[in-house]
């Protein structure tokens, strides 16, 4: 399925973002970078169907996401998954923590009978959880509790979560931010294996680095507009925007006005 945003604007306090237009084709690794406070995590919230745009359309496979009724938006976005910067995990064991997904997108009647721990005498289950935390290398862990894990440790436990559920698209919000070079190249792994198995990443990032090794497309934003987009040679070696250009050199990009060129006379 492929997933476009459309002439998309959303304001809260103050404008966040400015007519953007981006797509990700099925199976594709598609990173969203630039600076902070550019409108990076609104733009996956709003692939998620979190909220609607304030204008413009978010669609799933040419259909409005928002002209659906609302039990048909549910099952899209039953269709996705979203792992935030910070995991989120339970005082249970890590294979709890995993099969927590795929039990709240069962029917309720299946939910009461997996019970709580949602793995006895239901093996497809178990061998959806087993999977998903051999993808990030940690199915020795599964009887761990999850709280005792490492930052790093948390954060693959929660992108295995996001993988269990068979999703088609995952949306990753700034994922390795905090973790160490070990568990950043595993998650990094995981990502680029998911996407070889069909399964479509949409990554923001501040991290140009981590682009280039996972992405096949990468969207530059900054302050609320999508500057450039292509592969990642193109926008990191070869940016045509000035804007890019200053963001991979490490310029500090503090508002939309671009600063004169002092290489360049004035008129």
């Amino acid at each position: 399925m492929r997933l476009t945003a459309t002439d998309v604007s959303k304001s809260f306090d103050d404008a966040v973002l400015e007519d953007v237009s981006l797509g990700v084709e099925p199976g594709q690794v598609l990173t969203i970078v630039g600076p902070s406070g550019t409108g990076k995590t609104t733009l996956l919230r709003l692939f998620a169907a979190f909220q609607p745009p304030d204008s413009g359309t978010i669609a799933w496979n040419g259909s409005d996401l928002w002209s659906l009724s609302e039990a048909e938006r549910l099952r899209v976005r039953r269709k996705m998954s979203m792992v935030f910067q910070e995991p989120s995990l339970f005082n249970a064991p890590v294979r709890r923590n995993v099969a927590y997904g795929i039990r709240v997108r069962k029917p309720w009647s299946e939910r009461l009978r997996l019970g709580v721990g949602g793995l006895v005498g239901n093996e497809p289950l178990a061998e959806s959880v087993q999977t998903a935390l051999e993808s990030v290398g940690l199915a020795h862990k599964a009887g761990q509790n999850a709280l005792t894990l490492s930052g790093g440790e948390a954060q693959r436990v929660a992108f295995a979560r996001a993988l269990a559920v068979d999703p088609e698209i995952v949306l990753l919000d700034e994922p390795t931010s905090n973790l160490d070079p070990r568990n950043t190249a595993v998650l990094e792994d995981a990502i680029r294996r998911a996407s070889d198995r069909g399964v479509t990443c949409v990554l923001a990032t501040h991290d140009m680095n981590q682009a280039e090794r996972v992405s096949d497309h990468v969207a530059f934003i900054f302050d609320g507009e999508v500057v450039e987009t292509g592969p990642p040679a193109q926008v990191f070696e070869r940016p045509t925007d000035r804007r890019t250009k200053r963001f991979v050199e490490g310029e500090l990009l503090v508002d939309s006005a671009v600063e004169p060129d002092p290489t360049e006379p004035s008129s």
